[in-house]
C-alpha cells in the first residue's frame, strides 16, 4: 500500500486583526515549520498532533508512506490567498510525484478561511480530488472546532474530529481516521455518509468536554450512537468566530448502508439540539475576576482564563484588560501571560537579569488598546527553545523567540516574542515561574489550558476584557451566515 500523507492546520478567527501571510506558515511555534518531503517525519516524530497519530497506525500495517508537504500557523485572521495559493501548490505538486498511490490522508482543521475562500479545507479537497480521481479512498481528521461543510464530506470519503476539549486525542484521532482507511483499502468499499448541521453557535467556552453539555455529548450520547454499529460518527462543536456561511455545530455519520448513516447522524444532531441552551456559563470582568479571587482557605491557585485575548483563537496575545486590573487591584501574588510582545523581551535581554526600564507593555495590535507604561525589573530570561510537559502539549518542541519574566509592581509579567496561548505550565516554567506558586494565575487561553492547570487549580473561572475572541458570538456582526442560525445558543 501507498498512502499519500500531508496535512495543512489554520483556524480562522474573522473578527481578528492580523492575517496569517505565508511567514506565519514558515516559523514553528509548538507545532513543525512548514515542511515538505522526507523532513516531514522528524519534524512530526513525538508531537501530539493528528498525523503523528496516523503516521504510527500506516507503518505498524506496513503501509509505505508517500510524505507531501504539511504547514500549520497560529490561529488569526484570514490565510492570505499567497500563503493558501502556494502552500496549496507545494502539497498538490508532491502529490502529483507521488502518483500512483492507493489512498490519501491529510491532517486538516476545518475552519480555514482565506482572503479569497470562506471554505479553504473544501477547496483543497476539491482540488486533491482532481488530481487523484474519483475512486481513491480520501480521509481526514479535523478538529473539534471544524465548521464542517457539504464539500469537505463531499470531496472526502471519511472524516474523523477530535472528541476531548482540551484536545488531549489529537493524535488519537488521526490514528482512527488512519485505520478508516486502512479498512477502505482492505474491503475496497467506501460507507455511505451522512451530514447534518445545527442551527445554533456554541460559545468556544461552553464547548469544553471537562463539563456538561459537552461531556454526555461526546461521553454518552456519541458512544451510543457508535454503539449501533455504524462505521464512524463525529460531532463538531464549530468554530463560532467565523463569518462564514457554514459556520456551526455540525455531525458527519459513516455506515454500510445510506440508510443507518442517516440515522445515527439524525440521533446525535437529535442530542446536540436539545443541548442548546446548556451551553453557557458565568463570565467575570476583569475587575470582578481580581477583587473575588482571594481564599485564604486554600493555598492552590485560582486560574483565570483571559479568553478574549486567546492567541489559540485569533486574539494577538497582547491586549491588557487583565494586566490593567491586576495593577490597579495591586495582586502581588498574581502571574499573568503569556504576552505576545518581542519589543518587550528584547528590551528585557538588553537590560538584562536585576534590570530594570520603563516597559510598554502589550496593547500594539489589538485595536482601542494601549500599552501599559510601567515600570518592570526583570526577574528571569529565557530563549524561548522548551519542551511541552502537558496533556496537550507534551512533547511539543515550543521555539517562542526571546522570553521574560518581568516583576511590575509586584505582579509578574510573561512576555515571548512569537505567539501562543499558554496552555502549557512548561511557558512559565522556561522563566522559573511555577504557576502553582501563586495565589491567582491568569493566562491568556480559553479552555485548552485547563488541561494543565485545572489539576493544580482551586477554581477556574473564565474572564472578558477586551479582545476578538468573542465570548459571545451574538454580540457580532454576521453577514454570511445562512439564514435560521442562531449566534448564541436559546434558552
Amino acid at each position: 500500500m501507498r498512502i499519500a500523507v500531508g496535512g495543512f492546520q489554520h483556524e480562522t478567527n474573522t473578527f481578528a486583526p492580523v492575517k496569517a501571510d505565508f511567514a506565519a506558515f514558515e516559523r514553528a511555534d509548538a507545532w513543525p515549520r512548514l515542511v515538505v518531503g522526507e523532513e516531514l517525519w522528524d519534524e512530526i516524530d513525538g508531537v501530539h498532533i493528528p498525523i503523528a497519530g496516523a503516521a504510527c497506525v500506516f507503518r505498524c500495517a506496513g503501509a509505505e508512506m508517500v510524505p507531501l508537504s504539511w504547514a500549520s500557523a497560529t490561529p488569526s485572521a484570514h490565510v492570505t490567498e499567497d500563503a493558501y495559493e502556494r502552500i496549496t501548490g507545494l502539497l498538490l505538486d508532491e502529490l502529483r510525484a507521488a502518483l500512483p498511490v492507493d489512498a490519501v490522508y491529510l491532517d486538516l482543521h476545518g475552519a480555514m478561511v482565506c482572503e479569497h475562500f470562506q471554505d479553504g479545507e473544501g477547496e483543497l479537497l476539491r482540488r486533491v480530488r482532481e488530481v487523484v480521481g474519483p475512486d481513491m479512498p480520501i480521509a481526514i481528521s479535523l478538529d473539534l472546532h471544524a465548521n464542517v461543510t457539504p464539500e469537505m464530506v463531499e470531496h472526502s470519503d471519511l472524516i474523523d474530529i477530535y472528541r476531548n476539549y482540551p484536545h488531549t486525542d489529537m493524535a488519537e484521532t488521526g490514528a482512527r481516521a488512519a485505520r478508516h482507511l486502512l479498512t477502505m483499502l482492505g474491503t475496497g468499499k467506501k460507507p455511505a455518509k451522512a451530514f447534518r448541521q445545527a442551527d445554533f453557535l456554541i460559545p468556544l467556552q461552553w464547548g469544553c468536554t471537562f463539563h456538561d453539555p459537552a461531556k454526555t455529548l461526546y461521553g454518552k450520547n456519541l458512544l451510543q450512537v457508535l454503539e449501533t454499529g455504524i462505521t464512524s460518527i463525529s460531532f463538531a462543536c464549530g468554530f463560532p468566530l467565523a463569518d462564514i456561511h457554514h459556520c456551526g455545530p455540525s455531525v458527519v455519520a459513516y455506515a454500510e448502508d445510506q440508510g443507518t448513516a442517516d440515522e445515527a447522524a439524525d440521533a446525535m444532531i437529535a442530542s446536540v439540539q436539545a443541548a442548546e441552551a446548556d451551553f453557557a456559563g458565568k463570565i467575570y470582568q476583569p475587575d470582578e475576576a481580581v477583587r473575588l479571587g482571594h481564599n485564604a482557605d486554600d493555598d492552590r491557585p485560582l486560574v483565570v482564563a483571559d479568553s478574549q485575548d486567546n492567541p489559540g483563537g485569533g486574539g494577538p496575545g497582547d491586549t491588557t484588560g487583565m494586566l490593567r486590573a491586576l495593577l490597579a487591584a495591586g495582586r502581588q501574588d498574581s502571574l499573568i501571560g503569556v504576552f505576545t510582545d518581542p519589543a518587550t523581551a528584547d528590551k528585557a535581554h538588553e537590560v538584562g537579569v536585576g534590570g530594570i526600564f520603563d516597559a510598554r507593555i502589550g496593547g500594539k495590535l489589538f485595536p482601542g488598546d494601549e500599552p501599559v507604561e510601567v515600570e518592570a525589573k526583570v526577574i528571569s530570561l529565557g530563549d524561548g527553545v522548551f519542551k511541552g510537559t502537558g496533556p496537550m502539549w507534551g512533547g511539543a518542541n515550543f521555539q517562542m523567540g526571546k522570553m521574560a519574566l518581568l516583576d511590575c509592581n509586584g505582579v509578574h509579567v510573561a512576555v515571548m516574542s512569537n505567539s501562543m496561548q499558554a496552555g502549557d505550565q512548561s511557558m512559565f516554567r522556561h522563566l522559573g515561574a511555577e504557576p502553582s506558586d501563586y495565589d491567582l494565575v491568569i493566562v491568556k487561553s480559553s479552555v485548552h489550558f485547563r488541561a494543565d492547570f485545572q489539576p493544580i487549580a482551586r477554581d477556574v473561572w473564565v474572564a472578558a476584557a477586551p479582545g476578538p475572541v468573542y465570548a459571545d458570538p451574538g454580540a457580532l456582526s454576521f453577514f454570511n451566515l445562512r439564514n435560521g442560525v442562531a449566534t448564541r445558543p436559546r434558552a
